[in-house]
């Protein structure tokens, strides 16, 4: 059961990316052709911390269909041309982000601008986003906390590329789930090793603990297919690992699961591996 159960969460964790893709929709819709305000209007306004109300109001009303879960909405602003650097397209992002809402089906979403710039006919925007997913018993009771920065290129009125910038996971499951410290780089070279801690922060007692650390390529398969998890007996408090960086540049999943007698926590980070 166990294992089963940690092949489900797992599955949660890698999916999380997906959540980013939604920061997104608010700013196409606000950058319209219709609109009378240039590109270079729009950037100066946000980037002025004086965003038009049409822009706030879109923003607000972009989170309340997301944690609806209405994918055809979110959908309408993705270019059928749509690019991502993890390896997805538009018809990949439909089929996971249906797979994520029907597992976690009451997902909260804030979404703040942080920057925008105008690039020829393009805007590149970043952005950030917190989710939190409360407990479902279609979830196995999960609690979900992520936070992900973006950087999209908007070009008449839909996405055209997206780029994740950082992201971090948090799933929890059970009335007294580990509370857990992470220590990882951003982003590191190939080839270079590395230290990924996650140190359990509250006394251990008599609890026994389990768990792994994992560390994979993220890759557009691995959006709907995730990868099993062996947990092991712990003997510290906390899962330390020496991981060695690949030789080709790209991004990885770094994840922790750490499980116990009355709770389960699973972190996955964002590592960037960057040529020397």
């Amino acid at each position: 059961m166990t294992n089963i159960l940690l092949r489900r969460q797992l599955r949660l964790s890698t999916s999380i990316g997906l959540i980013s893709f939604l920061l997104t929709v608010g700013l196409t819709s606000a950058w319209q052709p219709t609109q009378a305000s240039t590109p270079q209007q729009l950037v100066q306004a946000t980037t002025a911390q004086n965003a038009p109300t049409e822009l706030k109001n879109l923003l607000t009303q972009v989170d309340a269909a997301a944690s609806k879960g209405d994918v055809k909405g979110v959908l309408q602003f993705y270019s059928p041309n749509f690019t991502h650097g993890d390896g997805l397209d538009r018809q990949t992002l439909e089929k996971s982000l249906v797979s994520l809402w029907q597992r976690y089906p009451k997902l909260q979403y804030t979404t703040k601008l942080l920057s925008a710039k105008a690039e020829g006919n393009a805007i590149i925007a970043e952005t950030e986003t917190q989710i939190i997913g409360s407990p479902s018993s279609k979830s196995n009771n999960l609690g979900m906390n992520a936070t992900i920065k973006s950087r999209q290129r908007v070009v008449d009125g839909k996405i055209l590329r997206q780029d994740i910038l950082s992201e971090r996971t948090l799933l929890t499951s059970g009335s007294n789930p580990p509370q857990i410290e992470v220590k990882l780089p951003q982003q590191v070279k190939v080839g270079q090793k590395y230290n990924f801690d996650a140190i359990v922060q509250e006394p251990l007692d008599d609890d026994f603990l389990l768990g792994t650390a994992l560390e994979e390529p993220i890759r557009a398969d691995k959006y709907l297919n995730p990868t099993p998890v062996d947990l092991q007996l712990l003997t510290s408090g906390g899962v330390f690992k020496v991981g060695q960086a690949p030789l080709i540049p790209g991004s990885q999943w770094v994840s922790a699961v750490i499980l116990r007698g009355n709770g389960m926590t699973m972190v996955t980070q964002r590592l960037e591996v960057v040529k020397k």
